[in-house]
């Protein structure tokens, strides 16, 4: 391995990270690039383990400890062709995946885990100012023809990947610009969108052809994609947002986080959104329910609209600070985790449950809530228990709702295509990814549930994976 006294040598470093204050006044990336020689230390801090259960975490598979020695030893463009081969777009794990691959590393057992992320997104970047990332179209094309619709990370991955096994394809995306939740669902200071938009237009000198302000199942009869297309992958997401539907839902002031993120991400990109759609938390009292991702992408966001204050408040109780015994090593532990738009301020809060809202002239102003009490029950479940006394009002003028996804939107196309779902109602399919409808694959957080980038684009390789052996009898895929 890269050195093998390095963990005892070399303490955990994350990267340095812009000034709060500064940072907090415009839409760019809150963290920058770790020096050379500290990334070098922090490569040399991957141990020889023996069993490297850093693949185990991985959901891509991904040759963790393989690259780490190679950065180490500086040899860069060896380390990206290693990366590459098991994840089509390291620029976007890099930044947002929550680093499983950290959780089961064996370093992790007894001390900080090595910085796996970090060098991840510095080989990426190398490889960009480099000019080692080019484009790889077919060298032979199979004439046969597949839509994916839906252009998150499942998309992507599955299109390029089809792409290069030398099928004609095309993807089909309901919004102005490609890249789904990543272009308006992440906030710029999270990832910038100009590392979509390079990726994007190495995808296009490849030949995958690129159809926004398509809405599949609205615009277009998803039916007739069958007739037109030789296979179908659905990669339209879990974009089906959770309600809190109690007393006062319907005041002006409560909304979905998914339709405050977007117009913000449009705005950003220069894009004409209409006034009715922008949600502002200027100068306001701000309450995020929600303590997941999604609330904190809420956070961030409302910092830098200048609020006048913000709490974040979730359901469950506080995760403790070390890993608990019923998630141990080398599974993924709920624990206290701070983000980049933590650190920039707001209050968290937990076992709250919102009860009511009120408001004057059809406008919100206040929130009801009353805090929980969490006990195992019979069955050894945690249950909730309303604590007498502790009812509370707290004043609000904005009320930002992140409580999580409840799978596909059923309506249009998957009607259409008379695809079967999950109890869960995730759209179903076998061990190739393929659906109750033959040539109908699927693949991401529309088969998945809501879960992790890095899942999506492990679920788009196995689709087309899938898509490449039902078109052409077998697939020398990765």
């Amino acid at each position: 391995m890269a050195k093998t006294t390095g963990f005892m040598e070399f303490t955990r470093q994350g990267p340095p990270s812009r000034p709060v204050a500064e940072r907090v006044t415009d839409w760019l990336e809150y963290y920058e690039e770790m020096p050379p020689k500290q990334l070098n230390e922090q490569a040399a801090r991957c141990m020889d383990c023996g069993v490297p259960f850093c693949h185990q975490g991985c959901p891509l598979g991904n040759i963790i400890p393989d690259w780490n020695d190679l950065v180490y030893r500086g040899h860069w463009r060896d380390a990206i062709e290693r990366l590459h081969a098991t994840n089509n777009f390291p620029e976007f794990t890099g930044r947002l995946c929550p680093a499983p691959c950290e959780a089961a590393c064996v370093l992790g057992i007894n001390d900080d885990p090595v910085t796996i992320k970090q060098v991840e997104v510095s080989i990426i970047e190398r490889a960009w100012r480099e000019g080692w990332i080019r484009p790889e179209p077919p060298q032979q094309r199979t004439e046969r023809r597949v839509a994916v619709i839906g252009s998150g990370p499942a998309g992507l991955a599955a299109a390029q990947q089809l792409r290069r096994a030398g099928h004609d394809v095309t993807v089909f995306e309901r919004d102005e610009r490609i890249g789904g939740l990543l272009r308006y669902g992440i906030p710029e200071f999270k990832m910038e969108k100009r590392f979509i938009d390079r990726r994007l237009e190495q995808m296009e000198a490849e030949g995958v052809v690129f159809r926004p302000s398509v809405n599949i199942g609205v615009d277009v009869d998803a039916r007739d994609l069958v007739n037109e297309f030789d296979a179908i992958c659905l990669s339209g997401g879990a974009t089906h947002s959770r309600d809190l539907p109690i007393p006062g839902r319907d005041l002006d002031g409560i909304h979905l986080a998914m339709d405050f993120l977007p117009p913000q991400n449009k705005l950003v990109a220069g894009d004409d959104v209409p006034e009715s759609e922008v949600i502002s938390a200027a100068g306001k009292r701000v309450i995020i329910l929600g303590g997941g991702d999604t609330g904190a992408d809420c956070l961030g966001t409302v910092h830098r609209h200048g609020a006048l204050s913000v709490k974040q408040w979730e359901l469950l109780p506080r995760p403790p600070d070390t890993r608990p015994p019923e998630t141990p090593w080398p599974t993924w532990p709920n624990i206290f985790r701070t983000s980049g738009a933590h650190q920039e301020g707001g209050d968290r809060d937990y076992s709250i449950l919102t009860k009511e809202f009120t408001g004057e002239n059809g406008r919100l102003t206040a929130l009801h809530g009353v805090r929980l009490e969490w006990a195992p029950g019979e069955d050894g479940r945690m249950e909730m228990t309303e604590i007498p006394g502790s009812e509370f009002v707290e004043p609000v003028d904005l009320v930002l709702l992140a409580l999580g996804f409840l799978g596909p939107e059923r309506p249009g196309m998957l009607e259409q295509l008379g695809v079967e779902l999950t109890d869960r109602g995730n759209v179903a399919a076998d061990e190739n990814k393929m659906t109750s409808v033959p040539g109908i694959f699927t693949a991401g957080d529309m088969t998945r549930g809501q879960s992790l980038i890095v899942w999506a684009i492990a679920e788009g390789r196995d689709a087309a994976r899938g898509i490449d052996r039902y078109l052409m009898g077998e697939t020398s895929l990765p």
